[in-house]
């Protein structure tokens, strides 16, 4: 069943009453992507970690208790999914355990080489260029570093047919392979998206050292 195109801009840029209920119902669909997403990143317990388009939040926590030595940064556009993340994650702000701010991925406010991990998890979509949010990603994660991204692609007729096309765009793989690579990672590990809804597609890359 295709999605209303007021339900789909609200995913992409939460706003007001509707945006707050659209949060509740992600954190609970996005969840098992997000931790599938957490795993697939070996997380140390001294790791920096970048979660770009974190959105309601509820991952945050998880990536904390995975790092615990470390810190977990929540960058997101919308200014209501970065309240929500920070009323989520209010005791782990206050011990400066998860740090949350408004910003794109194509414009993150860190400096070069700071993280040691970073997951984009069912973001891309909304990206008004592709190899542009994926060289900021590079660009802020330290050589060798590694990030794992979690998408639905074209193929996916099912997505695509859900979903308005102006609002949503679902790259090829082969599209994100290439941007990847042209940003300077190293695919490490690719696990196809099933025929159903329920598993997407997950790429794992390592920042190549150099870049």
């Amino acid at each position: 069943m295709r999605r209303p195109r007021f339900i789909a801009e609200q995913s992409r840029h939460a706003r007001g009453l509707l945006g707050r209920f659209i949060a509740f119902v992600m954190a609970r669909e996005t969840l098992a992507d997000n931790e599938r997403a957490s795993e697939a990143l070996a997380i140390k317990e001294e790791d920096c970690i970048l979660d770009v388009g974190c959105g309601h939040g509820r991952g945050l926590a998880a990536l904390a208790a995975r790092a615990p030595k470390g810190r977990v940064v929540g960058a997101d556009p919308s200014d209501l999914m970065a309240e929500i993340a920070m009323t989520r994650n209010q005791a782990l702000v206050k011990a400066q355990k998860v740090e949350i701010v408004v910003a794109t991925a194509s414009d993150l406010p860190f400096g070069d080489a700071v993280f040691d991990k970073a997951l984009c998890v069912h973001v891309i979509y909304f990206w008004k260029d592709l190899g542009t949010g994926l060289r900021e990603i590079a660009r802020v994660l330290k050589p060798g570093g590694t990030f794992s991204l979690v998408f639905r692609s074209s193929q996916h007729t099912a997505a695509v047919q859900a979903f308005p096309a102006d609002v949503y765009r679902f790259p090829d793989v082969e599209e994100v392979t290439s941007a990847l690579a042209d940003a300077g990672f190293s695919i490490v590990e690719e696990d196809a998206q099933d025929e159903g809804l329920h598993r997407p597609h997950m790429i794992v890359a390592v920042r190549v050292d150099g870049r």
